[in-house]
């Protein structure tokens, strides 16, 4: 067992690393948003993304707690959004990204075999996390290794943060890739669905027994992981040739979380069709905003 002294040596070393490391990474990241203007853009984006998660959760605080049927219709609609963000503003361009690269002698078969094997990576590292970091859903329950070791609030925010990351990488990417309005549009249809996705989220929490200000709290928090997502997407784009492996990666982890997650956790409780409804709302919404963005 060591010594008070020194632990206390080692604490006061431990915080003098952090005061001088955490102002130089912010200070390594600013330059990084100075110099690159897709890595600031993805930034703001996620940025938005989690502001609007945390504005979603904030009616939890005076509303009751909302039915499973509209719980259900959310989730879908969120799903909705996403399978469009997934083909028009992912894998389409990465479709074309992969053309221009002439893979395999170019065409639509060299294309087609380079994105399809950058979506399988990518649902199979959400299906490695999924795997490997406990977490509890709101209807499954927990799943993961060692969950029964967590404390159950913790095992909430992992499985939060594995629904917010395909988002945030999604934006990232978007935004690394160049694509202008079409980046633009793909943010604005996460952005929009953050915000029943927030308030789920908080509604979810405050049904496992947690207090509001509590469940509020913790459901703002979770979309804070879309920034930082977002600025790693958007930094992996600056290197060449990787433009139609991160729309792929994007596009994998994004179709795993919706077939995975939210669609079996919107159609457990019988209503399905609301979350058909919902679903197809989405994505037609998104659909527009794509279309009229492009």
């Amino acid at each position: 067992m060591w010594p008070l002294r020194t632990v206390r040596v080692r604490t006061l070393i431990g915080l003098a690393i952090y005061a001088v490391g955490v102002p130089a990474l912010c200070l390594f990241f600013w330059n990084g948003f100075l110099t690159q203007p897709a890595v600031r853009g993805a930034f703001i984006a996620g940025s938005m993304a989690a502001l609007a998660t945390a504005l979603g959760t904030l009616p939890v605080l005076l509303a009751h707690k909302p039915s499973e049927r509209v719980q259900d219709t959310l989730f879908g609609f969120g799903a909705g959004v996403m399978l469009v963000a997934c083909a028009f503003s992912l894998v389409i361009p990465g479709l074309q990204a992969a053309r221009e690269s002439n893979v395999l002698g170019g065409g639509g078969w060299g294309a087609g075999a380079l994105m399809g094997a950058a979506i399988m990576l990518g649902g199979a590292a959400m299906l490695a996390l999924d795997r490997l970091l406990p977490h509890e859903h709101f209807i499954k329950g927990r799943e993961g290794a060692e969950a029964t070791k967590l404390r159950r609030t913790w095992l909430f925010v992992i499985a939060i943060m594995l629904h917010n990351v395909p988002e945030g990488l999604a934006i990232g990417v978007g935004y690394g890739a160049n694509e202008g309005l079409m980046a633009h549009a793909l943010a604005i249809g996460i952005t929009i669905q953050d915000v029943p996705e927030g308030f789920i989220v908080a509604a979810a929490l405050l049904a496992a027994g947690y207090t509001r200000g509590f469940s509020v709290a913790l459901g703002a928090a979770s979309g804070l992981v879309e920034p930082v997502a977002a600025v790693m997407g958007a930094t992996i784009m600056g290197y060449s040739g990787l433009l139609p492996w991160g729309l792929g990666l994007a596009a994998g982890a994004m179709l795993f979380v919706v077939s995975h997650e939210i669609i079996p956790e919107s159609h457990r409780k019988g209503h399905e069709v609301f979350a058909t409804g919902g679903l197809m709302a989405g994505f037609v919404l998104m659909m527009v905003l794509d279309t009229a963005l492009a």
